[in-house]
């Protein structure tokens, strides 16, 4: 068996043979070039030890939800501009029209049912977030009835509010309106170049129901303690997802969607790197020990929630000593909201809102919908003239998030260590860095002694992770220095390594300097290119990047590996990463996880979004961290080489940060292209002059 090297990754500690048959072992192949995962891909739920350690992991799972959504940080709250009108009166509840502003200019639209004849309140209240239904909060069938849930809500003495989702009703963008509110719906944020923002309509969706929840909260005849969230289909989606972010709910009950086969199939529930970690077992269970009702259906994605699912979120409930705030239930039906399912929320929210002594099924009472005019807030379809456009609403989030990032810049220590507490977990979750209890393994193959130099050829890779990584640790025989750079090329390493004893330019110079060298063949480079499943990973269809990691992010994601290996050889000295050509792009992506970035621009205008939908270079959401120079930032103020800028790389934020921070002499920005002697020799000297990493470790 060949000699095995186990370590946490990106923390500081000495390495250990594991020798043992039991340890983790790589793969055979490198398998993340292996068929997509889809929405249809089944999910295990993972297990944890204790409490503590499903805490740690809820955390990760909340803010990925936040950062895929393109709400980290959450949005200002502006005005709701709320106007409750139209009422209408019913025996024992009344029916009234809402309109909100979620965003200035964006209209979300609904109706809020009211008990009639039990005073004034405060009552508890259900948001009812409706799904996928033809005719959304006012679809009533057999299979569903959004009016018929929310009357008995009321009449039971609750307040309910049921909202649209975007497209449907009267939630929608200036347009014709003769289409179907499902067309209408999935239109929002089609274009590719909205992904880098994490801009999409889940994003757009779940801050609708932060903001319909702001809505509830305001009322004074509700009770701000006591509110619920149900929904089936997208509206469950929509349920688990409020309830994994939003700590305000005192109880939820999505139905049928809770799912280890099936995660969604719309837009509105299939956020850029929401799932690549995480299933919809996991936000649902960020909930816990929050009150929460699964139902499920023998005729869906969710026939095994007795088995499966169910069993998944109580061992969380079991652990966080709440067995009894969990029930899940499956109903011989197809996919559905009808009375019988609905009769279980009303005994479930009858126990946790209405403070019943029991939970059992509430039957529900005859209802009558009426007509739809009692309903339709805009029933001619024109929204008020102050409403936005599509392409407004977004142009105000790209220009909002561009300015949250870099306003103020941190010009002192305390604002850059604050700027780095905000910002880094967005950095980690929007390149899916190192996340989760993973293990660094380090396979050594064979040693070389050369003239100058040791070479030791590697196979790196985590452990669970499937991922595989050829590489070479060239150390000079007069190891001095005791440092290493990790050298990145796009073709991988055989570009640095050209003969094994003639290493090019740029390692020849730190090699003579004292300094190891790292190189490896990144994702699909070198060893590990396979040009058959790179055709495989079309980024725009069947939701590809929601499941799985773009080639950019498999890459930085291999530096921040080697950047790993590099700190564990000598845990008290910097580690510098080094790109070549493109790859100096990666390296500036996985800038926080280096004490020093020498990165090759290749002239890269970063103010281009078509320029970052090149396949090397497409990550979503790094425009909501200022594009490259923006996670540089993140970086500053270590030592920092950019080359090859040209006129378009955008390096003024860089340069007043480190001038105001007094480190003006540890930016080096050239327009040209420098020679990769002139790199190593810069990398060198500073590595000789920084004793110990100047920013915090990625955690």
């Amino acid at each position: 068996m060949k000699p095995m090297i186990a370590c946490p990754p990106l923390l500081v500690i000495s390495l250990t043979l594991a020798l043992s048959a039991a340890e983790p072992t790589l793969p055979d192949k490198d398998q993340r070039a292996g068929p997509p995962r889809t929405t249809d891909t089944p999910r295990v739920f993972p297990k944890f030890a204790n409490a503590e350690e499903w805490k740690r992991h809820a955390a990760e799972v909340r803010q990925q939800a936040l950062v895929s959504c393109g709400l980290w940080p959450l949005p200002d709250r502006t005005p709701l501009n709320a106007r409750v009108f139209g009422r209408v009166e019913r025996e024992d509840y009344t029916i009234e029209k809402v309109h909100l502003q979620s965003y200035t200019g964006f209209y979300l639209a609904g109706n809020l049912y009211r008990p009639k004849g039990r005073g004034s309140g405060p009552f508890p209240a259900v948001l009812n977030p409706h799904g996928h239904w033809a005719h959304g909060r006012l679809h009533d069938s057999a299979d569903g009835s959004i009016p018929a849930r929310c009357i008995n809500f009321a009449r039971q003495g609750m307040v309910a509010f049921a909202y649209d989702m975007v497209g449907y009703n009267d939630t929608h963008f200036n347009e014709p309106t003769n289409s179907p509110g499902y067309r209408k719906h999935r239109r929002f944020g089609l274009d590719p170049t909205n992904q880098l923002w994490n801009i999409s309509l889940m994003g757009l969706q779940t801050w609708n129901s932060i903001r319909a929840l702001d809505f509830l909260e305001s009322l004074p005849d509700v009770d701000r303690r006591k509110i619920g969230c149900t929904g089936a289909s997208g509206g469950g989606t929509q349920t688990f997802m409020l309830g994994a972010i939003d700590d305000r709910l005192a109880a939820q009950a999505p139905n049928v969607m809770v799912s280890s086969t099936m995660q969604g199939g719309c837009l509105c529930e299939n956020a850029p790197a929401l799932r690549v970690e995480y299933s919809n077992m996991e936000f649902a269970a960020a909930a816990a020990p929050r009150p929460q009702l699964l139902v499920g259906a023998t005729g869906d994605w969710t026939r095994l929630t007795l088995e499966v699912e169910g069993p998944a979120l109580a061992s969380i409930y079991r652990l966080l000593e709440a067995p009894g705030h969990l029930r899940y239930v499956r109903l011989n039906y197809n996919h559905n909201y009808n009375q019988a399912s609905r009769e279980q929320v009303y005994g479930w929210f009858g126990r946790w809102l209405r403070d019943l002594p029991q939970r059992d099924p509430i039957p529900e009472l005859p209802y009558l919908k009426g007509p739809d005019a009692d309903y339709l807030v805009f029933p001619n379809g024109q929204l008020p003239p102050d409403a936005v456009s599509e392409t407004q609403l977004i142009g105000r989030l790209m220009q909002e998030a561009t300015r949250r990032y870099f306003e103020p810049l941190p010009r002192n220590p305390d604002l850059l260590a604050r700027h780095r507490e905000q910002w880094l977990p967005a950095w980690r979750h929007t390149f899916l860095a190192g996340l989760g209890p993973q293990t660094l393994l380090v396979e050594t193959q064979r040693l070389e002694k050369l003239e100058e130099f040791n070479a030791t050829h590697l196979v790196l890779g985590r452990a669970g992770q499937g991922d595989r990584l050829p590489a070479v640790l060239l150390t000079p025989r007069r190891n001095t220095l005791r440092t290493v750079a990790v050298v990145a090329h796009p073709e991988g390493r055989a570009p640095i390594l050209e003969a094994l004893d003639r290493p090019n330019g740029l390692a020849r110079v730190l090699l003579k300097n004292g300094v190891s060298v790292l190189t490896v063949d990144t994702f699909l480079t070198g060893d590990l290119a396979d040009a058959e499943a790179a055709k495989k990973r079309d980024y725009f269809a069947n939701f590809f990047t929601t499941y799985n990691r773009t080639d950019a992010q498999e890459r930085v994601q291999d530096l921040l590996t080697c950047c790993a290996l590099a700190r564990s050889l000598y845990p008290e000295r910097p580690v510098a990463l080094c790109g070549v050509g493109r790859a100096g792009l990666w390296a500036l992506m996985a800038a926080p996880a280096a004490d020093l970035v020498a990165a090759d621009c290749d002239g890269l205008d970063t103010a281009s979004d078509q320029a970052l939908l090149a396949r090397d270079l497409f990550v979503p959401g790094i425009r909501r961290l200022g594009s490259l120079p923006g996670v540089a930032l993140l970086a500053a103020t270590n030592p920092l080489l950019l080359h090859q800028t040209g006129t378009a790389f955008d390096t003024a934020a860089l340069r007043t940060v480190y001038d105001a921070n007094r480190r003006a002499d540890r930016l080096r920005c050239e327009a040209k292209a420098l020679e990769v002697a002139e790199v190593g020799q810069w990398v060198a000297d500073w590595l000789q002059r920084v004793e110990a990493k100047t920013t915090p470790a990625v955690k």
